[in-house]
Formats: C-alpha cells, structure tokens, sequence
C-alpha cells in the first residue's frame, strides 16, 4: 500500500486518547494455552546439543534466551561451522507471529521446528529416525516420553513439545504496554512522541498487533529498489516459495517488540544500528525523509516495546 494511501485510513481510522492512538498496537498477553508438561520436556530438548550432529548446537545457541532470543550474529553459525543464510530472529513472542521463517514457509511453531533440525548448516540432522534412535537412548528422555505420549517418541511428538515450550515465550508487562492499559507516566513524553511519529510517517501500516509486527507479509523495497543500498544479499524471499512474481523479495513484517536488543536487522543481518534500520525502512518502505530528532523519538519509543522475559521454567 502506497504511503499517502496508508496515511489516509490511519487518519480515518484512529482512535485518539491524548493525542496518540491507543487501538493499533495491544499488550503482550502474559500467557498463550499449551500443554505445561511439554513445554518443560520441550525447554529441555531446546537447550540440548545433542540435537545437532555434531553435538555442539542447541536451538539456544542461535536463539539464546540471555540475550533476547538472539545470537546477535548477521548469519548464525550451525554445525561444523557452516553459515547460515539468514539472521536469526528472536524467539521470544514468535507464537503470536502468522506464520514462522522470514519467508513463512512455517503455519505454527511446530512445524517450524524440523527446519533448522533437518538443514545442513544449521543442526545438520539428515532425517527424524536418527534424531528419535539418539532420544531413545536416553533414560530421561525414554521416561518422559513414555509418560507424556505413551511411549512415542516420534517426529510429531518432539516438534510438538518444542512448539509448546515456544508458546511460553513471551514478554508481557512492557512499559509501552502499561500505558496502553492506563499508566500514563509509565513510558516518557519522548517515547509517546515517538509513537506519534510512527504513526504519522505510517509505520504502524506494518507494524502493529501485539506483536508490532509479525502479521503480515510486505515487500522489502516498497518505494525504492533495496539493491541501491549496496547490500551483496540478493534474497528473494517468499519468492522461493511460491514462485510468485509479486513474492519477490517480499518477507514476513518483523515484530518490533525486541527491536532494540536484537541487532543486527533484517533478513541478512546487514544492518548494525536501530538507527540507520529505522532510516532505510523510512527511505525504502515510506518514501520520505525523517529529521534526526523524529527519528530519535521512534527509537524512545521502540526501547519501552520489550517486557518481562517468561520461559516456561516455572
């Protein structure tokens, strides 16, 4: 969508309470419905090595819990060493996400998981039966998959408890998301202009739900060919897919709420500071200049976005 068009409806349609809508972004939700048992079977294999052939990569190696749900590496280093060939985002909230992958090739959670477990350079398993004869051999495993699943110990099974541990990663209780529930004084007059800003430019045509982000996809490169910036990545995106001329370089909208820890940005990792990613996406996506001050004030908005950070350990 155009931006002049975007601004439009925004204008038509916001809800104002001092000045700045309160109905395009809502709070984190402090939990999501999963089976708790599960989960905690699924934060185990989350964090075991043994789930990459050589021994050596958990999922928290490329999505670290301590440090946001990312590496903080452009591209993530899989097994043996290999590159990936995308940046690896934060885990953290990716439940509330449409579809998993930068190029959505995933519907949920689970069926995220057997990507990264069955790619070469990530945990470089060649198939499922030598993951399930490796958990089977374990005393822990065997008894925990006995009594949460009868005993099987299967492809389903696995990714699914996974895909529940993944459900509890969320980070409610944000500054940003206190204001939204009626706590005024609980981000700055810098932020609510910040906010002001990303609406008015028409940043939240993209960006918003809970997620800020996260439900929809969008062409990287709406008002400008992305390849003047200089970047080597050529991408194509959603298009590797669907071979769908209009998927080219198209990508999932990236939630924003740990924007600010998860340098750095984009699918290829190119971008280091929040800074200059705010000004491409204004430059590429919008079509028009920003003034620094404007620009800063997002950036004070963007930090009162990440919340409590839960983990399913309880």
């Amino acid at each position: 969508m155009a931006a002049k068009g975007l601004l439009l409806i925004v204008g038509l349609f916001l809800v104002i309470e001092e000045g700045i809508a309160t109905d395009f972004i809502t709070p984190i939700p402090t939990s999501v419905e999963h089976d708790k048992r599960k989960a905690l079977l699924g934060k185990k294999l989350f964090f075991d090595k043994s789930l990459s052939s050589d021994g050596k990569i958990s999922c928290n190696s490329c999505h670290n819990l301590a440090k946001y749900g990312v590496d903080g590496a452009s591209k993530s280093i899989g097994v043996d060493r290999k590159l990936g060939k995308r940046n690896s985002p934060t885990v953290y909230n990716a439940v509330l996400n449409f579809t998993q992958f930068w190029d959505g090739r995933a519907l949920d959670l689970q069926h995220q998981v057997s990507g990264p477990l069955l790619t070469e350079f990530e945990m470089g398993f060649k198939n499922f039966d030598d993951i399930i004869k490796l958990l089977s051999k374990n005393a822990e495993y065997k008894e925990s998959f006995d009594r949460l699943y009868g005993g099987e110990i299967s492809e389903e099974t696995i990714t699914f408890s996974l895909g529940e541990f993944g459900k509890t990663l969320l980070s409610p209780n944000s500054p940003f998301d206190k204001y939204l529930q009626g706590d005024k004084s609980a981000i700055s007059e810098v932020a609510k202009k910040g906010y002001k800003n990303f609406i008015s430019f028409g940043c939240v045509g993209c960006h918003q739900g809970a997620n800020v982000g996260g439900n929809m996809f969008q062409k990287f490169g709406v008002h400008a060919d992305t390849s003047l910036r200089g970047a080597k990545d050529d991408d194509l995106g959603r298009f590797n897919i669907t071979r769908n001329e209009w998927d080219k370089r198209v990508f999932k909208v990236p939630s924003l709420r740990m924007a600010v820890h998860s340098s750095p940005y984009f699918h290829d990792g190119s971008v280091e500071t929040i800074e200059e990613a705010i000004e491409i996406m204004i430059q590429y996506q919008l079509g028009r200049d920003v003034p620094i001050d404007d620009r800063d004030a997002i950036v004070e908005f963007l930090k009162t976005l990440p919340g409590e950070l839960k983990d399913g350990g309880e």
